[in-house]
């Protein structure tokens, strides 16, 4: 058994395709119709384009996942994470584009992490290993 797919919540297509390659670096990889306006929408790794791929999943008729999405937004609890070879280089590369981060590069233990909104209700974190 591997993971080969995970996905994320998201409130528009449009804007999460626009934002997780335009502003993350992530390219398209599916986009296939499903019917009434559904898409299965993913994106991958430019570095593993055959790896896991990132299904942006729309969550408008989930009141839970509303709910969800609210109270990690809320705590301060990322959705998920992403991890990057220079944390720092990442960091000002996508503050210079205008995305707002809740938490710096930030150590903590053997990483260095930072924790940003991905503007479709979620906070990523991302992360570099540096021990």
């Amino acid at each position: 058994m591997k993971i080969t797919l995970t996905s994320i919540p998201i409130d528009d297509y449009d804007k999460a395709l626009k934002f997780y390659t335009e502003v993350v670096g992530f390219v398209k990889k599916r986009d296939l119709p499903l019917g009434d306006g559904a898409r299965w929408l993913t994106v991958v790794s430019p570095q593993e384009p055959d790896g896991v791929e990132l299904l942006l999943e729309p969550n408008d008729n989930y009141p839970e996942m509303k709910a969800l999405k609210r109270a990690l937004m809320r705590d301060g609890i990322p959705y998920t994470a992403f991890q990057v070879d220079d944390l720092q280089a990442e960091y000002d590369r996508m503050l210079a584009l205008g995305v707002q981060f809740s938490m710096g590069p930030t150590p903590a233990g053997p990483t260095v992490m930072a924790i940003f909104n991905d503007t479709c209700g979620n906070l990523i974190q991302i992360f570099q290993v540096i021990a």
